[in-house]
């Protein structure tokens, strides 16, 4: 500093920190972007068994409208205008919030109601069955055990090779396809689609 005053030289070094501090800071930022958003991709991709189930709070700002309405809110959605009812798809259909495989392709079939119907769960032990008396009718209802989502109703069926007809809504489900599920996280639960 010659009387005061700044000299080029300095202003150059001063702007070469003021860069390097502007670049340093962009890069921390962008390091703590990428592992915070691979943090939540991790928590909603696969399935443990050990992840907490999120708050409804945070469910209201994951899931879509309709999506919360099933599952929470014990909503239905539209038959014949959701997204699984005709999917012929190989693949595992998992709880939309906790990811847990509940259901198979193989065990789907066309129960003409218009929304994804199935013979039998992957285990009757990852579901709650309880009456609904709702809408003047007598039906039993079925829950994720882990979760508590409303998935849909369970009905006496002599069409179905169990007897019984899943009749469950697309919107509390993720579908994944055989051919993703290892990258997804699921590839312990290849077996299932094994054909009997």
């Amino acid at each position: 500093m010659v009387g005061g005053r700044v000299t080029s030289e300095e202003k150059s070094t001063l702007s070469t920190y003021i860069g390097l501090i502007v670049v340093t800071v962009l890069v921390v930022g962008a390091i703590y972007f990428f592992f915070l958003a691979h943090a939540r991709t991790k928590e909603v991709t696969g399935f443990d068994p050990n992840r907490p189930v999120p708050s409804d709070m945070a469910l209201k700002h994951r899931l879509k409208p309709e999506q919360y309405s099933v599952v929470r809110e014990n909503g239905t959605e539209t038959a014949f205008q959701n997204e699984f009812w005709n999917n012929e798809r190989t693949g595992i259909y998992v709880d939309i919030i906790t990811g847990e495989p509940l259901f198979t392709s193989l065990d789907k079939f066309d129960g003409g109601t218009g929304r994804p119907t199935f013979t039998k769960p992957i285990s009757k032990d990852l579901l709650v069955e309880s009456v609904d008396t709702s809408r003047d009718m007598q039906r039993t209802e079925v829950r994720a055990k882990r979760s508590n989502a409303h998935l849909g109703h369970l009905f006496p069926d002599p069409t179905s090779p169990t007897g019984q007809r899943y009749a469950v809504n697309s919107a509390a489900f993720h579908f994944i396809p055989i051919e993703r599920m290892k990258e997804e996280g699921y590839e312990a639960f290849l077996p299932l689609l094994e054909k009997k």
